[in-house]
């Protein structure tokens, strides 16, 4: 199957020529092209409830929930960032998703004493905060330029990757198979199905392939069970609280404060993106409404169990793909997303599938973040400045925690959990040196540092 792409057709309703993303299209073709996002889109919302799921030591039954709760939440947003409400919702064609950005401090968070209800009341606090300074936030975006927020993504992949390889191994340091050649085996098998799929049948396909081809293959030999999917209910609506009351800890809000900026900024140039590509008018204002919808959503997602939701790149770039600019679209597919929430059984399934064939596709998707932060530090320019410096130094630290977890025991509980998350870690140096290196002019030389006055690449050659 591959990306549908359009064919002119005659539109259901009038529409401002200068607001294309108002076209109205028939319920069929808005649905055929909204699942299209969806499954653009679906293993970036699974993965972090997984991932933080396990972290927290979740049962299988309690990370379905997670699960739900995630599809229940993304297609609200998606909802109300579509069609929007008044001061809510950029009424633009954004899919609007569980992010990657939060997940490495979340990880943290959920390890430390305060478990998953500290996550949940990071997440509250942080998004209130978000909202209160939307207003404000064309002043603190310009400390987020790409030189930080590609360094940031990149840190974010990077930090992600460890967990596919865990999932590779089995996931469960103690099992008896931690680390076989029958879990590592089907993750590669998981993997090299991905990667050929993506390579013959591009599209929609290859995008289904990463969990039905390998989670098959897993049941074939035996490596799947999926006996606990019907202890569970068909049908529920998310339960308020149902992992208990969050509780709130500075140190944590500090340190999903940094990420909920990080997200703020790339919604924002999400919005920017998605104006441009579709061919309308997007002023401060609805940036600011697109923001607001992004933060609400990312407020209120603890509620019913999930983590806070973005605006997700990758649909961006399947509206410039597809030619399909209608947001009712975009909605269509929203509306799937919040169906799909409402079944837990969905949720159980998606937690079923064996770690190890997660670990497989982990690889990619995981990677493609990280070299989609690389694609974003390509565009800036390193010669005369100490951008260079910047990047190093930033993704020195995001790496500290990864290669060395124990590294901050020693220091004080606040630092722990501010620094113990790369992406925190590398927000904070990249944003610290950008200020200092960029914003503050005073007293800078006309030269580069003797760092990156050094050749870009240093070769020998052999006879």
């Amino acid at each position: 199957m591959k990306l549908t792409k359009r064919t002119p057709t005659k539109t259901h309703a009038p529409h401002d020529p200068a607001r294309p993303e108002d076209e109205r299209l028939s319920i069929g073709r808005s649905y055929v092209y909204g699942l299209q996002h969806i499954l653009t889109m679906y293993g970036g919302v699974i993965a972090p409830p997984l991932i933080v799921g396990g972290a927290a030591g979740l049962t299988g039954t309690e990370i379905a929930l997670l699960v739900s709760a995630a599809l229940f939440v993304s297609g609200a947003a998606t909802l109300l960032q579509t069609l929007g409400l008044p001061y809510f919702g950029a009424k633009l064609p954004l899919v609007q998703g569980i992010s990657f950005a939060s997940v490495s401090t979340m990880v943290a968070i959920a390890s430390g004493p305060g478990g998953l209800n500290s996550v949940f009341g990071a997440i509250i606090a942080a998004g209130a905060i978000g909202i209160l300074i939307t207003p404000f936030f064309s002043k603190i975006v310009r400390f987020f330029p790409p030189v930080v927020t590609g360094t940031i993504i990149t840190v974010i992949g990077i930090s992600l990757l460890p967990v596919a390889v865990r999932w590779a191994m089995g996931g469960d340091q103690q099992a008896t198979d931690w680390g076989s050649m029958s879990n590592i085996g089907l993750a590669a098998f998981s993997l090299v199905v991905v990667l050929l799929v993506s390579r013959l049948v591009q599209g929609t396909l290859s995008r289904l392939s990463i969990l039905i081809v390998g989670t098959v293959f897993a049941v074939l030999v035996g490596k799947a069970d999926f006996s606990g999917v019907s202890d569970g209910a068909i049908f529920s609506f998310p339960e308020p609280f149902a992992f208990g009351a969050p509780t709130f800890q500075v140190a944590a809000i500090m340190s999903m404060v940094v990420v909920i900026l990080v997200i703020m900024t790339e919604t924002t140039a999400d919005i920017l993106a998605v104006g441009e590509i579709v061919g309308t008018d997007v002023d401060a204002r609805r940036v600011g409404d697109g923001l607001r919808a992004d933060m609400v959503a990312t407020t209120i997602a603890p509620v019913f169990g999930t983590f806070p939701a973005s605006a997700f790149a990758q649909n961006v770039g399947l509206v410039a793909v597809t030619g399909i600019k209608s947001r009712y679209v975009v909605a269509a597919g929203g509306s799937v997303l919040l169906f799909l929430g409402l079944f837990p059984v969905l949720g159980l399934v998606v937690a079923s599938v064996p770690l190890p064939v997660l670990g497989g596709a982990g690889i990619v998707l995981f990677g493609s973040v990280a070299a989609s932060g690389i694609r974003t530090l390509s565009k800036v320019e390193f010669d005369g400045n100490l951008n260079l410096v910047i990047v190093a130094v930033a993704i020195g630290f995001g790496v500290i925690p990864i290669a060395v977890p124990g590294f901050y025991a020693a220091f004080p509980d606040w630092v722990h959990v501010v620094l113990d998350s790369g992406i925190s870690a590398a927000s904070i140096v990249a944003v610290v040196l950008n200020i200092l290196f960029n914003v503050i002019t005073k007293g800078q030389k006309p030269s580069p540092s003797v760092v990156t006055a050094a050749p870009p690449v240093a070769t020998r050659h052999h006879q």
